[in-house]
């Protein structure tokens, strides 16, 4: 019997970037994720509309590995709210492409997102069943300010509606300490 090992990938070798609408599909992976087809192109539309960034972690030769939704304004201000904070969500890495540091090159990059639209701090839920996960977060600098129900709802591919609950906590994390020097408002006055 052969023991077969998934490929060994690089971080050079991987490509962070913004999603496109061509690559809703492959958000499904191959049908294991179909269930939030809808959810997938609500996030788009909310991309197209200025409120949110997908990001999503490629190799050439094996495709999309990795993706990261990002709320940029939300109706949950303490998320996302458009102007300090944005919601990291949706962090996904394919399993046999796990443990080799995609899923903190898509933080980065969504951190760098934050920092350069000027927001405060990234926020984020983790299940409170995933310490892994937890973990990643933390070593990244992520702390827990609150524990979350978890309780939400969507419309699956067939658009029947599913409920769902996954206790979390609320992790953030500060990006900028202090103000930009352009966003000082004395120098925006007239002398």
């Amino acid at each position: 019997m052969t023991n077969i090992q998934p490929p060994i990938y690089k971080p050079h070798q991987v490509c962070i970037r913004t999603a496109a609408r061509s690559d809703l599909p492959a958000l499904e992976w191959d049908g294991e994720l179909k269930h939030f087809r809808r959810l997938f192109a609500d996030a788009y539309g909310r991309v197209e509309q200025g409120q949110a960034v997908i990001l999503i972690a490629e190799i050439p030769a094996a495709g999309l590995i990795g993706q990261l939704f990002l709320s940029l304004r939300s109706g949950r201000l303490e998320l996302s709210d458009g102007v300090t904070r944005g919601y990291i969500y949706g962090v996904r890495v394919r399993p046999e492409c796990r443990n080799r540091g995609i899923g903190t090159q898509l933080m980065l990059a969504a951190e760098t997102e934050l920092i350069e639209r000027r927001f405060y701090y990234a926020t984020l839920n983790v299940g409170r069943d995933n310490p892994k996960a937890q973990r990643l977060y933390e070593r990244l600098g992520y702390r827990v300010v609150a524990p979350e129900n978890g309780r939400w709802s969507y419309e699956d591919e067939n658009g029947q509606r599913r409920e769902v609950h996954e206790p979390a906590w609320r992790m953030e994390k500060l990006l900028l300490d202090r103000p930009h020097p352009s966003e000082n408002p004395l120098d925006s006055q007239v002398a």
